[in-house]
């Protein structure tokens, strides 16, 4: 008999999403995504400055704020075709590499780790063991058995207390957790080291940026950061390698504490390769440009669909008329007006709000289409366009990835086990791989570029009369992320921001298509309907952030609400 199981809200999330799935037989038949908030941005944009765009964007989210003013600046840079100096381009990489650093290693350790770890079971580990795991996977020092049993302790504390703390109502004792006491006595300690960690990446964000969340240095056409290398109130030398001191603390703890981890805890989990694959067409966008006009880049993009990375067509830049004319989006599900696709440019955003409705409209988020077809957005994306394109170090990570995921799990791991929701999260354990060596390289280019004497940042825009389109895209770390603006003698006209969670969380279109988190559920096992673990499971692994995706605010313009903190 089918039954149909309601989550609302999904935790360790961003933002408000409530998952819908029916159950019979154990598995999942059907399922629907909902996001439960409204984003206005967008209607507060129309008739501003475009010059202005970024610092609203920004605050879709209080996570994905850098990718937002990134990507907002692009937009209008590209409407003007506006060229931005090199020491802009790098310091913006630089930037979003940090920001990447942190957000995968907070969202597995934070996140989602707690879907496959038993901290429990911690106080059955013995340390000595769990120290001889730790030590054959990398030489990381933090893995010594004196740190496990501190650990241990630490967690036995907090048991005898009768309070866990941060560790309160997970899903302990779950049939489907299956990792020994010892592994979980390693991950909960990486779990509180990425603690440490992740916050170096996010000191070289502010160091850059200004301050973060939400920076303050980017402008359209580079960025704020005066450089002098005699001037101690500037970017200068002493500055750079003050970044360099972060990063070289924080690339360790990816290389040799989370990449491991998620290859080990992959590896015990095999079964898990074969849930969770939902839409196999695949969209990412290339990034971190090398060149003024944003023409070459460090990350390729492109289109791969059915799973076959023979298919992969490459995406050249913010320019390709394959990108530019192959995304639409549908309302047909969404509490909006309308339901047939719309391009970006013609984009529209009007709410009209139902109740939720199997059939009809249940969702605040629209419905995002390539060439009429669902895509995964994401780090799995990103990796499969990069091995398909050749990309050295996206081979380099892959391989060593399914190699480690093969001598733990004992079978012959390749990239078609990565289309599950184990995959996403090694995927995205080799995309951070790959930003730790890139963040390096990138911040040693703009180092380089300044020893060379120039210290260019900004091309000041002028705006020309008439309308003019832009795009600007950014492989933001939850995946494809672009803003689309119309800007019509000087002022916005329409602006409409298409974001990686929109693209896996959307409903069904307007042909009954649905969306990466529904496809991905379908056939998911769920062995006790109270404790629906195996459904966060695969909603968790592709990290969702509805935040960007939506935003409070109604029609009117009003205040929905107050909330006064005491």
């Amino acid at each position: 008999m089918s039954q149909r199981i309601t989550v609302d809200p999904i935790t360790r999330i961003e933002g408000h999403l409530r998952i819908d799935v029916d159950v019979d037989g154990g598995q999942v038949q059907k399922a629907w995504a909902s996001s439960t908030m409204w984003r206005g941005i967008e209607k507060i944009l129309v008739g501003r400055d475009p010059r202005e765009a970024w610092l609203f964007t920004q605050r879709f989210c209080g996570v994905c704020t850098t990718v937002h003013a990134l990507t907002s600046v692009r937009a209008v840079e590209d409407a003007l075709n506006l060229e931005v100096p090199l020491n802009a381009q790098y310091i913006r990489n630089v930037i979003m590499l940090s920001h990447a650093l942190h957000d995968h290693i907070v969202h597995f350790y934070q996140l989602s780790a707690l879907d496959w770890v038993d901290v429990t079971q911690v106080l059955k580990a013995d340390p000595a063991k769990a120290a001889a795991i730790a030590e054959s996977l990398s030489d990381w020092p933090g893995n010594s058995k004196e740190q496990m049993a501190a650990v241990k302790n630490k967690v036995k504390a907090l048991v005898d207390s009768g309070q866990l703390g941060i560790f309160a109502h997970g899903y302990w004792g779950h049939p489907a957790m299956k990792l020994s006491p010892e592994v979980n006595l390693l991950a909960v300690a990486h779990y509180l080291q990425a603690l440490e960690y992740q916050r170096y990446a996010n000191q070289a964000v502010a160091m850059l940026g200004g301050k973060t969340p939400h920076i303050q240095n980017v402008a359209v056409g580079g960025v704020a950061n005066a450089i002098n290398l005699d001037s101690q109130a500037t970017l200068n030398v002493d500055r750079l390698f003050q970044i360099k001191a972060v990063l070289d603390k924080v690339i360790p703890f990816v290389q040799k504490v989370y990449f491991p981890d998620v290859c080990a805890i992959a590896g015990m989990y095999p079964e898990w390769f074969g849930y969770g694959a939902g839409v196999t067409n695949y969209l990412s966008v290339p990034d971190l440009p090398l060149d003024t006009k944003s023409t070459q880049y460090d990350l390729p993009g492109g289109t791969i669909f059915n799973g076959d990375l023979a298919s992969y067509k490459p995406i050249q830049g913010q320019k390709d008329e394959y990108w530019r004319k192959g995304v639409t989006e549908s309302s047909a599900h969404s509490y909006y007006k309308g339901s047939d696709p719309l391009h970006p440019f013609k984009g529209e955003t009007d709410p009209d709000f139902t109740d939720w409705q199997a059939d009809g409209k249940y969702s605040w988020v629209k419905s995002p289409r390539f060439e009429g077809k669902p895509m995964q957005v994401g780090p799995l994306a990103n990796v499969l366009c990069g091995v398909a394109a050749g990309n050295p170090l996206m081979v380099k990570w892959a391989t060593r990835a399914l190699d480690t995921i093969s001598a733990v799990a004992k079978i012959k791991a390749t990239p078609a086990h990565l289309h599950s929701t184990l995959g996403r999260h090694g995927a995205r354990a080799i995309r951070t791989a790959v930003m730790s060596e890139l963040a390096t390289k990138h911040l040693q280019l703009l180092i380089d570029n300044i020893l060379k004497g120039d210290t260019t940042i900004f091309n000041p825009p002028t705006f020309p009369t008439g309308t003019i389109e832009g795009v600007g895209f950014h492989e933001a770390p939850r995946g494809a992320l672009s803003h689309w603006v119309v800007i019509d003698n000087g002022k916005i006209k329409n602006y409409q921001a298409v974001v990686p969670t929109t693209w896996n969380a959307s409903p069904r279109d307007e042909k009954g298509q649905i969306g990466p988190y529904e496809a991905a559920l379908l056939r998911n096992p769920v062995a006790n309907a109270e404790h629906p673990l195996e459904v966060l499971r695969t909603i968790h692994s592709f990290d969702p952030c509805m935040a960007c995706a939506v935003h409070t605010f109604d029609a009117e313009g009003n205040n929905i609400a107050r909330v006064k903190v005491l």
